[in-house]
């Protein structure tokens, strides 16, 4: 059986999968995620379809199967490979705005067996006006930025300059970062870790939503603002937490908005897990894989309610952190994990030492993403945005993206958990902070 084993999942990875059997055992659909291309027209089916199979055979691993053996997972050969590449075309009585958010929301619902789920698909989803090329991949085949990467290969015209993709370095970014610390250092790093997520837990997390009811299935909204507001977020965020705090101030306005909407909300403070890449700025490889490690925003509601002081703590945390070095503490903590059980690992990802949930929300900002003019096969990408399932509690993900200097905001929620009503009222809430007003 070992001789089919394409590659074994590396740390990062494997902290995903943990996530993933937390969202199962939810009875949700695992750790999928979704990135949605909406196009100006319908591309070149072609051309798109053959760079596609170009991009299985570059990277095998997206059609392998994801299958455990002994206390490791790792990617298996399939004897049958699975398909990647589907279309949906909307009825003629349908609108393409109702018919691409229906079939979306099918595609990121859709239950399956963990050794089946394909890695990764790629959706074309036709409307009779307007259509979305959609992304759907498992959590540990590769993280955001990755998509964003596998965006780019799809968007190369020729063989030779896909090339580029295709180099790899000898281990992942997670284990090279590893293996930078003496054996010592590791230890004094991993019980750093562990004391930064005992300071956590010594608040409660405020929960966003009523988490009695039984979860059902993942919905989500999209909006997205002008060029003039975005200009405008930008601006603020500069002003409270500087030119690299962005992340921090998209956090911040959503702690807000949540405080606004539901002040008398069970709970001490608001935190929020957030991951950072590892890559190296505009590397193109590794495209495949999770190289990422993980951080807490957290605030207590006192703070929460002076706008502030809430920034300013936000920002003096973020740079403790840093200067402190646990921002890589979590490496060995990870590394750790990654030898327990998925029910094991996934208790102590969530779970703070009383035995509650440690996330109020989960965050995610992949930045400004910008596909050149001319570079998706036979149309042009006019706005894009991002989903992930998420665990409930908290049962709520608030992903962020800029193209086009316009801010996309990807509001992913569990119904009945919420509902669109009530993430309609937040997102006014969370724009009027974002604004400044």
């Amino acid at each position: 059986m070992s001789e089919s084993i394409i590659e074994s999942l590396n740390i990062a990875d494997s902290f995903t999968l943990a996530m993933d059997e937390e969202i199962r055992q939810d009875g949700l659909a695992g750790s999928l995620c979704g990135f949605a291309l909406e196009l100006n027209q319908i591309p070149d089916i072609d051309t798109l379809e053959q760079r596609i199979n170009a991009f299985s055979q570059h990277f095998p691993v997206a059609l392998a199967s994801l299958q455990q053996k002994g206390k490791r997972f790792h990617w298996f050969k399939r004897d049958t490979p699975p398909q990647l590449f589907f279309q949906h075309h909307c009825p003629k009585d349908q609108s393409d705005k109702d018919f691409q958010h229906q079939t979306v929301n099918q595609i990121i619902n859709n239950k399956q067996h963990r050794e089946v789920t394909a890695p990764i698909e790629f959706h074309l989803i036709n409307g009779n006006t307007q259509t979305t090329f959609f992304i759907r991949w498992i959590h540990p085949f590769c993280d955001a930025r990755g998509i964003d990467l596998i965006l780019k290969y799809l968007c190369t015209e020729t063989a030779e300059q896909r090339q580029a993709f295709l180099q790899s370095e000898p281990k992942p970014l997670v284990n090279l970062q590893l293996d930078k610390y003496s054996l010592w250092k590791k230890l004094m790093l991993l019980l750093k870790g562990k004391r930064y997520i005992q300071t956590i837990d010594k608040l409660q997390s405020i929960q966003p939503f009523d988490t009695e009811q039984a979860p059902q299935q993942l919905n989500h909204s999209i909006y997205r603002l002008t060029e003039a507001q975005t200009e405008q977020v930008i601006k603020q965020a500069r002003k409270h937490v500087g030119l690299t705090g962005t992340s921090l101030y998209y956090i911040g306005c959503l702690m807000r908005a949540l405080d606004k909407m539901s002040p008398d909300n069970s709970g001490e403070a608001y935190c929020a897990p957030y991951a950072f890449n590892l890559r190296k700025q505009r590397a193109l490889t590794p495209v495949i894989a999770n190289h990422v490690c993980a951080l807490f925003a957290q605030a207590p509601r006192e703070i929460v309610k002076d706008r502030e002081a809430l920034f300013a703590h936000l920002k003096k945390q973020n740079m403790d952190v840093i200067r402190q070095q646990l921002d890589y503490a979590f490496l060995p903590l990870m590394w750790a994990g990654s030898w327990l059980s998925l029910d094991e690992y996934g208790k102590i990802l969530r779970l703070s030492s009383s035995g509650k949930e440690r996330s109020s929300f989960w965050f995610s900002d992949v930045g400004r993403l910008d596909a050149p003019a001319n570079s998706f096969p036979g149309a042009e990408i006019q706005s894009l945005f991002h989903l992930c399932q998420v665990t409930t509690p908290p049962g709520l993900a608030f992903l962020c993206c800029i193209y086009q200097n316009q801010l996309t905001l990807s509001y992913n929620f569990v119904e009945p958990l919420a509902s669109s009503k009530q993430i309609e009222k937040l997102h006014q809430l969370v724009l009027i902070e974002l604004l400044g007003e």
